[in-house]
Formats: C-alpha cells, structure tokens, sequence
C-alpha cells in the first residue's frame, strides 16, 4: 500500500481547541456536496503538521443507531483516505477540514466517496 493511502492519528482533528476554532473562526469556509458539508480553515503550518487533518461529525437527530453512524463516518475517512492526494494544499500552509453529514439516509459508498472527491477538488481551488 503506498505511503501516502493512510489516515494516521496525526491526520485527525481532535481535542475541544481546534474544532471550536474551525466552526467559530471568521476564517472558516464551507462547502456542500449533498449529503456532505464540509468547513474548512486554512492555517499557517508549524513545524512538522501534516498537511490536512479531519474530522466526520453525524448528527444523532439525522441518524438514530449507532451503527448507521459509526458506518457513515467509516465511508468519509475511507473516501477521505483514498482522495487525499488530490488536495491541493499551498505551500507552508495546512488545513483543518470538518466534513458534516447532512440527510437522514444512507448512501453507498461509491456515493460518498464522489462527494468528498467532489469537495477536496473545489477546496483545493478555494484556498
């Protein structure tokens, strides 16, 4: 498996600090590609920070078991995973993404993965 088809601890937003600065920044963007939003912050990088770090949130009113949520938010970071590489990230910068999931209903995961391919491209043209 290439080196570059992971999602490592580092990679993942966690913590109370950042993702209250990520939905609460005056520098936060957002994007839709139903039925994932994702809001993203651009920030300057230090030291040896990856180069993206995420974080899938499914709300419980949306989804109601466990399951269909723990499942959701295995087919972002698998789709994640596998996309990544096509964000383009600008130099000596990194960015924060929360990808959000929005309908009451699942889809299949090809689905989803043309979502979250869908939103890297246009973050990658928005930054």
């Amino acid at each position: 498996m290439p080196a570059g088809h992971t999602l490592g601890k580092r990679e993942r937003i966690k913590g109370r600090k950042a993702p209250a600065q990520l939905f609460d920044g005056s520098n936060s963007h957002s994007l839709t590609a139903f039925p994932l939003r994702v809001v993203f912050a651009a920030n300057d990088r230090q030291g040896d920070q990856p180069l993206a770090r995420i974080m899938v949130s499914v709300p419980k009113r949306l989804l109601k078991k466990a399951v269909d949520r723990n499942r959701v938010k295995r087919q972002v970071r698998e789709a994640y995973r596998l996309a990544k590489d096509r964000l383009d990230v600008p130099q000596g910068k990194t960015i924060d993404m929360a990808f959000v999931w929005m309908d009451a209903r699942l889809y299949d995961s090809a689905t989803v993965a043309a979502r979250v391919r869908n939103l890297l491209k246009r973050i990658g043209g928005k930054i």
